[in-house]
């Protein structure tokens, strides 16, 4: 009896915590023969232009062409993510990806209450042990990881050598070590073609609501652009949406990240550090249709096209022939593993 009460009262309390969770999309039950797969999208949700329309893409395409159903789920709150996640385990999904490194410890705890269930976590945050190794997540757990730093030492570099102005600037969202990979890249790749460039770098916060800030966006940038800097590279989810604002008020360049961001303030972006959030994810699903999916840690970096930069119609008379070409020499030597990129401040 103590049993029964413990279980009834355990699925009251998902229950409870479920009313507050906003499913949307292709809202269907798992029927055991189907690829259901479930996505719970990061803070900002969809509409962000960046991260989270990205791994929307990546489902929507695995919709289409591998005829998987899926069901999004999109958390009010920071309380919510885990009851999505939970919700969607529960209702028997083939695979459930949390999209950011917040979702690290709820993925990790869920992989191990439900190992029949597949798991990817984008951004996965990896652990080390004592000995500087990292920890690979259960069995059941694919952590996809992108080498932001290396994507960022490109557009970093790309700052320094089209800004004309010997400070360039850095705008995060929330202050953590993720975040800070984009900033560590960028101002190694300003220094590799500027050695006395100077990067300011400002944070909109220390909590994920760091990341849907447009107001803050704004403010650090037009603070950033008063002090001389030309150029402005932001990794804050849709608080970038503010460092566009004042790009344009003011007639200088941002460069987006994520995704193309150019429409954003077209004529004003530079550039975008494009990441392969929607290709991630596509793998992801396609490798559990396929019978293929395993956990371990999984890298995306320069070398498997995981991250990059935009460089087409829209932005190609901001780059010069010549720049352009030594930006892909950079590229070939990191590549080629001739150049390290740190990944840390």
């Amino acid at each position: 009896m103590r049993k029964l009460l413990g279980l009834l009262g355990g699925l009251l309390a998902v229950h409870i915590a479920l009313s507050f969770v906003r499913p949307s999309g292709a809202a269907v039950a798992a029927t055991g023969g189907g690829l259901d797969i479930g996505v719970v999208f990061d803070l900002g949700g969809r509409g962000d232009k960046s991260f989270n329309d990205g791994a929307y893409a990546g489902a929507e395409r695995a919709m289409r062409d591998l005829g998987a159903r899926i069901r999004f789920v999109e958390p009010g709150e920071g309380s919510d993510r885990e009851a999505g996640l939970r919700m969607l385990a529960a209702e028997g999904m083939k695979l459930v990806i949390g999209v950011g490194f917040i979702f690290t410890d709820d993925l990790t705890q869920l992989a191990r209450e439900y190992p029949n269930v597949a798991f990817a976590g984008v951004d996965f945050a990896v652990s080390v042990d004592s000995a500087g190794n990292p920890v690979p997540p259960p069995a059941n757990l694919a952590a996809l990881k992108f080498r932001e730093e290396q994507g960022s030492f490109l557009v970093g570099a790309l700052a320094a050598l089209v800004g004309n102005s010997k400070k360039l600037g850095f705008v995060g969202g929330m202050d953590s070590p993720l975040i800070h990979k984009f900033e560590a890249g960028y101002r190694a790749g300003a220094m590799a073609v500027c050695g006395d460039c100077e990067v300011i770098a400002q944070y909109a916060g220390v909590t994920p609501e760091a990341f849907r800030n447009p107001g803050k966006g704004k403010e650090l940038a037009l603070s950033q652009y008063q002090q001389g800097v030309n150029v402005i590279y932001h990794a804050s989810g849709s608080t970038g949406l503010g460092v566009f604002e004042a790009a344009r008020t003011l007639g200088k360049l941002g460069i987006g990240v994520d995704a193309d961001q150019y429409n954003e303030a077209p004529g004003f972006v530079l550039t975008s550090m494009v990441k392969g959030v929607d290709n991630a994810v596509y793998d992801a699903i396609a490798r559990v249709k396929d019978g293929r999916f395993a956990g371990g840690i999984f890298q995306f970096g320069l070398a498997e096209n995981g991250v990059g930069y935009v460089y087409d119609d829209n932005n190609r008379a901001l780059i010069p022939d010549a720049i352009r070409a030594r930006l892909e020499a950079l590229k070939a030597e990191i590549v080629a593993g001739r150049i390290q990129v740190p990944a840390t401040r």
